[in-house]
Parts: C-alpha cells; structure tokens; sequence
C-alpha cells in the first residue's frame, strides 16, 4: 500500500472542517465501472460537491487521503458521517451496471477479479492501519461496516455496496473483518521475515509514540550518566520532565528521552545543531544545514514542544497544555503512530521527523538499552533477582480468549497493564531471570506461559497468502497427503487463507487452511487452488 496525501481543498466538505471523534470506518464500492481514482478525486474537488470521502482505494496500492481522518466526510448519507471514516474501492472497467446494484461481466472474469481482489487486499492493509491509529477493534459490534451494513443500522442511505460486488468472489464483511484483526495482530503474515506480507499490514510488532513510559527517571539518568560521564547536573535534574510531560500528553516519555540522547549526543551535544543552553534537546526547527533551532526559555518549555510535536506525528488527539511548539501545525497528524516511522524513509506516507535512514530504529536502540540496563540490575516491580537476560526470538501468541493476553511495562503481576494483545508475532530481546517473562522489542514484557504463548527461534519461512477454490468437493484433510484421513469435510467455493505448506503424499503441495491452524488439522491440496 502506498498512501498518498491529496486533500481535496476546493470541495465543501473539506472547507467546512467538521470535527468528528471517530468511531468506527466503513468501506464502500464507487459503484460504476471506473479504476481510476483520479476521475471521482476532480469531481469532489469542487465547492459544489455533494460528496467526499476520506480515502479511495486503487487496485494497484495507491490509497488517496482526501480528508484528514478527523474530519467529517460526505461519505454514506447519514448519520456514519460523523462517527465513521469513510473509504472507497474503485471498481474494474470489465463490468456493467443492469439496474441498482446489479452487473454483469462484460470480459472473460480475469480483469475483475483481479481488481476486486487486489483492492481487497489493499482495503484490508489501509483498515489494519486505521484501527491501529485510533484504537479501534474491527471485530467489535458496529465498528467496521459496509455501506450496507450501515443502512440497515440506520446510520446510512441505502445502497448495496460492497457486498454486491464481493460476494461473487466468495468475499465478506465478516472475512473483512477478521483479515483485518489478523493484519493487525501481524499473525504470519510475513512483515518480520521479510516476505510480502499478503493483504496485512504487518504493523503488530512497531512500537507506539503513545502510551505509558517503560523506562522510570533513574533508569534513563543512570543510561546517560554511563555514554556521558561529564553530563550536566541541569540534564539529570530535568530527566523527570520527560516522564511527566509525557503522561500530560499520553505520548511515551521515555521514547522522548531517548530521542534526545540521539539528537543531542547523549547530551555531549558533540556534532549537534543546537546547544544546552537553547533548551531545545531534540533539533526542534533545525530544517536545514547552518539553522540554530528553536529556543526556550526553561528546559520544561523544551521539553513539553519536544513532547506536543511527537504527539502530533502520533495521533490526531487535541493536546492537553497550550500548544508551544510553533511547529505543530505543519505535521500530518497521525502519519507516524509508531517510533518506526519516525523516519521519513521509513513512513509508508514519506513523511517524518528526520530524513535520514533508520531514524526510529536508532531511537529504540537507545530505548532497548535503556531498559536493558535496568533489568540487569532489578527487575523494575520491586521484586529483587529477577534481572533481564539478553535472548533473541519471538513469541507468538496463540491465546484465544476474548480478554486477550496483557503487556506489561515490567516483569512480574501488578497494576502495570500497558495493553493488550491478541493472536500475532512479537520479536523478543530478552527474558526474565526466572524465565517467566520474555521482554519485547518495545521494552515491554509478555508472559513466558506456553499456555498463551510459544517461543520460536526464528520466524515461520512461509507467509500467509489467499487462494481461490473453484470447485465444490475439494476435500479438506487431517494431514499434509491422501494418506491422512478426510475430515468430512469440503471447502466449498470461495478464498481462503493457506498459513503453511508442507510436501505431502497426492499433491504437488499441501496447504494449511488458517482456520485449522491451531490443530493443524484442515489441509488441502494446492493443485486444486489458484493462489491470488
């Protein structure tokens, strides 16, 4: 997916610059034989128009923002306008219209499917980052609807979209619904191994800008104490500051920290563009070679710009204390929700707050290490000897259950829930002395119970993927080969998720069928399938 910014500035909808608290989004078809995005993009960017969505969908990956996500849009003619983002798939050239929401295919069924399967896939990769923006459960009651769905809760106009065209390709809302969670949650869908990821958008193992600090002030103090022996009484003194401004804010104080230590030196501000005297701990305004930055007044003031300007790349949330970064105004709220996309050549938008590569990575190095050097010497909860040890791998949480498994900002029980996680792929960096807590990439710990979790050396070499199933009796197997008795059971036509491959007995290849992935126990010969 490759989201392109394209504000429709001209149209009505956008000059009216309604707020709206979003709730929920809801995904629509165009409904006329039309690929190209830019054609409904010139109608809408007028005064006069009666409609505009936040984002449409081509079958090629591009993904059009036409409205800032907050903003109210003209999308489904009712009352989902101010509580529902609205985005639109355009739809194949190879169909006609025969009356409402009926059509016909007017080539041989290749060009259409193609293009409504691929815009699914990018649909299902732009909702997985939507829902990671704003806190959203796609799996929740009314939190992510067709256009039709929406009329038949009251909150739309009555159209059939997009189940008219979907369901002929065995697509739902439903199946919608549940890519979208496994997207989120990064379950195999390739984004640690490097492979294409399919329709996901792989994004469960970033780390937030918002959220609880992990780091407490003696931590961060003794980490820059330790690169920087000669540091200024006046830096350790205000390393509280980052914590509280940061909670102020909801944004990760210690992420803010450790971005300082990376723009200033650890505070040798060896090589920086900006002095300590500036107060300004983060090259806050340096937007070119030979700038001198921004001053402030008290390092509070320093710290609470640094604080409001990361909040401002991390979500679309009003700020808590008066704005003092003169800044704020010029980011694309919301483009970077994760320390990752800090960079720019990192941000699926192309935007950031630095240009160079591996900007984000650089600031979690510091994190890790951070954290890293608290657990060696406790564990962070009161409970002595239970030091962090380094290790590398990943856990995969398999648990099924509604409340899902919690992530801690230490090792061990207490009120100390930063969030929770459901079924997906975390990359581990270390685990707890008395092996009971593996410690995230994000500084944060999971537990080590094999009955929530399952620790993995390396990553799966297989990618989830979907496959078309055209015929009605393809059986569906205990085991990778004939030679595994039938589960009574058939596919069916329609796509399914294949989550591994295996060589087995009467086939070319044998796949396993994600809804069986648990018992591995659903597989089905891929001779019969088209993969997609």
């Amino acid at each position: 997916m490759k989201l392109i910014q394209k504000f429709l500035t001209e149209s009505g909808c956008y000059r009216a610059g309604r707020k709206i608290a979003v709730k929920g989004l809801m995904i629509h078809s165009v409904g006329c034989p039309q690929p190209k995005a830019s054609v409904f993009m010139k109608n809408w960017d007028k005064a006069d128009a009666g409609a505009c969505v936040h984002a449409i969908v081509e079958p090629g990956g591009d993904v059009y923002q036409l409205l800032p996500w907050d903003y109210r849009g003209w999308h489904c003619g009712g009352d989902g306008n101010g509580t529902h983002i609205g985005v639109e798939m355009t739809e194949p050239a190879t169909i006609r219209y025969t009356g409402g929401s009926a059509w016909t295919e007017t080539g041989d069924g290749r060009g259409t499917r193609d293009h409504v399967l691929a815009a699914y896939g990018y649909a299902v990769e732009l909702f997985a980052y939507l829902c990671q923006m704003f806190g959203l459960d796609p799996l929740a009651d009314g939190v992510v609807v067709s256009h039709s769905e929406g009329h038949r809760r009251g909150i739309a106009s009555n159209h059939g979209d997009v189940e008219h065209i979907w369901k002929r390709f065995g697509l739902s809302m439903g199946q919608f619904r549940k890519d979208i969670r496994a997207a989120m949650d990064g379950a195999e869908t390739g984004n640690d191994s490097g492979g294409d990821g399919g329709s996901g958008a792989g994004v469960s193992g970033l780390t937030r800008i918002m959220g609880k600090a992990v780091a407490t002030a003696e931590q961060m103090r003794e980490y820059v104490k330790g690169k920087n022996p000669g540091v200024a009484q006046s830096v350790l003194d205000m390393v509280p500051l980052y914590l509280s401004e940061g909670e102020a804010e909801g944004v990760r104080g210690d992420v803010a920290f450790a971005q300082s230590c990376l723009e200033t030196g650890n505070f040798t501000f060896s090589g920086s563009a900006v002095s300590l005297e500036q107060n300004n701990f983060a090259g806050m305004g340096v937007v070119k070679n030979g700038v001198k930055g921004l001053c402030f007044n008290t390092a509070l003031l320093g710290i609470r710009c640094q604080v409001q300007h990361l909040k401002a790349y991390a979500c679309t949330e009003d700020l808590v204390n008066g704005n003092v970064d003169p800044r704020f105004r010029y980011v694309a709220r919301g483009c970077a929700p994760y320390v990752e996309w800090l960079g720019v050549q990192e941000n699926p938008q192309g935007k950031g707050w630095a240009a160079g590569a591996g900007y984000g990575e650089k600031v979690l190095g510091i994190l890790r290490e951070i954290t890293g050097e608290a657990g060696s010497g406790g564990s962070g909860c009161g409970v002595p000897g239970n030091p962090v040890e380094p290790m590398a791998g990943f856990v995969k949480v398999f648990y099924k259950g509604r409340d899902g498994v919690n992530v801690r900002t230490a090792p061990c029980m207490g009120d100390n829930v930063d969030q929770v996680v459901y079924e997906g792929i975390y990359t581990v960096t270390g685990i707890s002395a008395d092996r009971r807590w593996y410690r995230l990439k994000s500084g944060l710990f999971i537990t080590a119970d094999a009955e929530y979790v399952m620790f993995m050396e390396r990553l799966p070499g297989k990618s989830s993927y979907l496959v078309r199933v055209d015929i009605p009796d393809l059986n569906i197997r205990k085991g990778p080969g004939t030679d595994f008795a039938r589960t009574g059971l058939f596919t069916g036509v329609g796509v399914f998720t294949v989550v591994e491959e295996a060589d087995g007995k009467g086939a070319g290849k044998w796949g396993l069928l994600k809804s069986y992935k648990r018992e591995r126990n659903g597989w089905i010969s891929l001779d019969f399938v088209t993969r997609l």
